[in-house]
């Protein structure tokens, strides 16, 4: 890891003033006090990111980033390790779940490449910026090299770049890669100090005998690489994937460039979980769509300190979850801007006893 990296700088802070004035907004209009609950608070919340007393949620871009990895050779998914590189095409030819989420809602959506093992380039409709055909089993050596992980991280902010530049309002970050949820139940177990019985779920819907396959394959890549204190960085390196890393790096540069983040489900999670322990002040350009079906979710949900706006079972992945929360944020953010006052409709307000 370089001496100085970018993800350490810290992201500005948010506009409190922005929020304060939108917070005001949701008392003054025509419902109860506090009536729609946590949808206030995301408003509000998106305010004090977007610094704008009503937010808007227009422009989201969505990035799905994929890539293979290595502990897949220990059986711990249900399907073989060419499904990666055949999903990119079913991203690309409009086929798969997130795909009709993105056209449904207007969303713009690309597709990244960032370390499949069976992928051909050029593919089109995937962006190639692959870093290695995959990582290392990591239950016998590091995922990654430093240098891997970084330029992976990299690859994430790269699209940052261009999703603010073309004036996003909101980001959502999706991941494809056969073997990541035991990859994201290792960074999990390792940056909480969990056991793996603690985290591990069926993923892909793998039967009895894989699912102790998955735990067996976690609790040797701890006992390998978290017997020392880690760094987060280096337990991403040891424990993540490159499209972990990409997530992380994502969820880093959109809170350096005020770009709020609605986070998916267990895989994202555990990239949001890396991000915030490699910079803190991420925390607040998140926002959580969905508690997954996989039972390690609510324990990383629990320490970020936030809860989920949904809770559906889902476990597909891709950004999906996010998707189907989208609507809901934005029903919000229409009630903020478009409810009529007391004062303008002539309605008494509450009274005090």
């Amino acid at each position: 890891m370089t001496a100085a990296c970018w993800w350490q700088t810290p992201p500005p802070a948010l506009d409190a003033a922005a929020g304060a004035a939108a917070a005001a907004r949701w008392d003054r209009l025509t419902k109860p006090l506090g009536s729609l609950g946590r949808l206030e608070q995301a408003v509000t919340h998106l305010a004090a990111q977007q610094g704008r007393t009503t937010p808007r949620l227009d422009r989201v871009h969505i990035t799905v980033f994929a890539a293979d990895h290595g502990v897949a050779a220990q059986g711990v998914s249900a399907y073989p390790q060419a499904v990666t590189a055949q999903m990119l095409a079913n991203f690309a030819g409009g086929g798969a779940a997130i795909a009709v989420l993105a056209r449904h809602l207007g969303a713009s959506l690309e597709i990244i490449d960032v370390g499949t093992v069976h992928a051909v380039h050029p593919m089109p409709g995937v962006l190639d910026r692959g870093v290695a055909p995959g990582t290392a089993d990591f239950t016998q050596a590091p995922a990654m090299t430093p240098a891997q992980t970084e330029a992976a991280m990299a690859v994430g902010a790269e699209c940052i770049r261009a999703a603010g530049a073309a004036g996003a309002e909101l980001f959502i970050g999706g991941e494809m890669g056969i073997g990541n949820t035991t990859a994201a139940t290792a960074l999990g177990c390792a940056l909480l100090g969990e056991a793996p019985a603690a985290l591990v779920g069926r993923g892909t819907g793998v039967d009895t005998a894989g699912l102790a396959r998955k735990c067996a394959a976690v609790a040797q890549a701890l006992a390998r690489h978290c017997a020392e204190d880690r760094t987060p960085f280096e337990i991403l390196c040891r424990l993540g994937g490159l499209e972990l890393a990409a997530l992380a790096g994502a969820y880093l540069a959109a809170a350096q460039q005020r770009l709020p983040v609605l986070v998916d489900g267990f895989i994202a999670t555990a990239a949001a979980l890396v991000a915030v322990r490699l910079n803190p002040g991420v925390s607040a350009w998140l926002h959580f769509a969905h508690r997954s079906a996989e039972p390690g979710h609510a324990r990383l949900l629990e320490a970020l300190c936030s809860d989920a706006l949904l809770d559906l079972d889902l476990r597909l992945g891709e950004g999906s979850g996010a998707a189907l929360a989208l609507p809901l944020l934005r029903a919000a953010c229409t009630l903020h801007g478009e409810m009529a006052t007391f004062a303008a409709a002539g309605v008494s307000g509450a009274t005090t006893r």
